[in-house]
């Protein structure tokens, strides 16, 4: 071996050993963690919070208490996850993955609107917002409705229209919608019940364009022949029920919880405001 090369083999192997002289004599700089974190990941905290709910949820799991090893697999799995999760916004997921755009969208809804819903509307407020809004909680109202359905083949089946309006003449001139069935044979394949029903209730058996045609009737009255799946429903209100607006105290708790729900909207509403008013936002003179 040449001076030269002797010489800076010797100085390396000297820097080396005052290297490592330093990493055993120099004291470690301790990092202060702030009271309610556990961990720091790239500057990011692991609040103690989680730590302390995750620790019960395994704890829960075991039903017994947890060894030393046990908290530090849950600290470490912490940890993971925000790498994991530094990691997803470094390769871009929330703004390629509509999975996670999605989920990342309902987690800012539900902050925003959670925090509006934790205010408690005062007796007041119940009162001025069920006053403004009575038509919203009103009742609905409810019809006894009499049904004759005529079976259709196909979609278009001129006998099976003319015997529909020969059974609405009939209940018309006061026949019973049971003898006018009788007449026709095969009645529908779901029967309505007896009595009063709410008109949602109705549209489950007749569908809503019978309903349409229910609601221009007054007592008594029958409409014309109304196309549905497998031919045509004649129908006769027998009775009708309005609908009431009920007292405040009977409704007072579905009141106050249509009111957190609406504030929760006019929060969002305002947050979002908030945000396009502090974004840079271009849009395209022309949608594609």
């Amino acid at each position: 071996m040449n001076r030269p090369v002797a010489l800076l083999a010797a100085g390396a192997a000297v820097g080396l050993v005052l290297a490592a002289a330093g990493l055993v004599s120099a004291p470690r700089r301790t990092v202060e963690l702030p009271d309610d974190a556990v961990a720091t990941v790239n500057g990011t905290e692991v609040r103690l919070a989680d730590y302390e709910r995750a620790v019960a949820a395994l704890a829960s799991d075991r039903r017994g208490a947890l060894e030393d090893a046990d908290k530090r697999h849950v600290l470490d799995r912490l940890v993971d996850e925000e790498l994991l999760v530094q990691r997803a916004f470094e390769l871009g997921l929330a703004q390629r993955d509509r999975r996670v755009r999605t989920d990342l969208v309902t987690a800012v809804i539900e902050a925003v609107t959670n925090e509006a819903d934790q205010n408690e509307p005062s007796d007041a407020d119940v009162e001025r917002f069920f006053g403004e809004n009575r038509d919203y909680f009103a009742l609905p109202g409810r019809m006894q409705v009499e049904q004759v359905f005529v079976r259709a083949n196909g979609e278009s089946d001129p006998d099976a229209l003319a015997r529909a309006r020969d059974a609405a003449a009939e209940l018309r001139a006061g026949a019973s919608a049971s003898s006018v069935q009788a007449s026709l044979g095969a009645g529908p394949v779901a029967p309505l019940p007896d009595g009063l029903l709410p008109a949602a209730k109705l549209r489950e058996y007749l569908g809503p364009a019978a309903i349409d045609a229910l609601r221009e009737l007054t007592p008594n009255g029958v409409t014309d022949p109304v196309r549905a799946a497998g031919g045509y429903h004649v129908l006769r209100l027998a009775a009708r029920e309005p609908g009431a607006t009920p007292e405040l105290d009977a409704v007072r708790s579905e009141v106050r919880a249509e009111l957190r729900r609406r504030s929760g909207d006019e929060a969002l509403r305002r947050y979002l405001d908030e945000l396009r008013q502090r974004a840079e936002i271009r849009l395209a003179g022309s949608l594609p």
